[in-house]
């Protein structure tokens, strides 16, 4: 069966088309834009007009690639930003307008389930305990288990959330990082009452931030998923990516090889999101996967 999985977080909308069959699973196209729906919910707890223009013109898009591969199911599923935003429906009627269908505001349980189910399918189970922690625009999920969800937790510390909450100059300030780092390290502490982060035999981190931490602490000089994918990277390359990118002002991050522009303005609040994470569970590396929610939605269509 031909599956369209689409994940519309706080940053970036994508999808992933793939014929799944049983345990059988072949990608047939994958892509991603960053919109930033989930520009200033923080603040106003509503959605910018112009944030919901800039995502349903891809949702656009997405209609006819998914028109045009011939796919049978769709399943939709909205994060962090649109569990927040009081005026959602604008954007839930806009892409049911679209694609027949109304987005799935997921919780962020469900969000923690699918993203597991994504972010393991290629390890072997001897690797588990797994933590799999998946560091979003909005919000940051904790997630332990072996071959399920056992114990999982979201907290509101994702990349663009505190970017936009504490960091207001460029490069950051000493009194801005302070800030944001009580926040991220009062925040996992609160994960870590609920979910046991420093008992996982394998981290496994997900998401745009975490790739892009692999992509800077393997030096590569463009953004390559296939060389990221499933790449082991010390805790300490994760402490020096995050120190490199809050010395950096914004032109020195944008000239930067594997940088995502949509990432240039939040990969600094990510990355130390990312450190602290890699500090409160002791572990001595993290595996980073670019399988993860997206993938975990087109597995759970074939499966309904």
């Amino acid at each position: 069966m031909r599956v369209a999985a689409i994940d519309c977080g706080t940053n970036s909308i994508r999808l992933l088309i793939a014929d799944v069959d049983g345990e059988n699973f072949r990608e047939v196209y994958r892509t991603m834009e960053v919109v930033r729906l989930g520009q200033g919910v923080d603040k106003t707890g509503e959605f910018h007009p112009d944030a919901i223009e800039r995502t349903l013109a891809v949702v656009d898009i997405f209609a006819a690639e998914i028109t045009r591969r011939g796919v049978e199911k769709i399943r939709f599923c909205a994060t962090s930003a649109s569990r927040d935003a009081t005026n959602r429906n604008l954007f839930l009627n806009g892409v049911h307008d679209r694609l027949g269908l109304y987005p799935e505001v997921i919780t962020g349980d469900e969000e923690a389930n699918l993203t597991f189910l994504g972010a393991i399918r290629d390890l072997p189970t001897s690797q588990g305990p797994f933590l799999v922690v998946d560091i979003g625009g909005g919000s940051t999920e904790f997630v332990y288990g072996n071959t399920d969800v056992e114990f999982a937790k979201s907290v509101n510390i994702g990349c663009v959330r505190m970017a936009e909450r504490h960091f207001h100059s460029d490069p950051p300030t000493a009194d801005e990082i302070a800030k944001a780092t009580t926040d991220i390290q009062k925040a996992i502490s609160e994960a870590a009452t609920v979910v046991p982060i420093t008992q996982a035999k394998t981290v496994i981190a997900v998401a745009g931030t975490a790739t892009t931490v692999a992509a800077a602490a393997m030096g590569l000089p463009e953004y390559d998923r296939y060389a990221i994918h499933l790449s082991r990277i010390a805790a300490g390359k994760a402490h020096e990516a995050s120190l490199m990118f809050l010395a950096m002002n914004h032109d020195q991050r944008t000239a930067l090889g594997y940088m995502h522009p949509g990432r240039v303005d939040v990969i600094t609040a990510g990355a130390l999101v990312l450190s602290q994470v890699m500090l409160a569970t002791g572990a001595s590396e993290f595996v980073a996967s670019e399988s993860d929610i997206l993938d975990g939605i087109a597995w759970s269509i074939g499966s309904r």
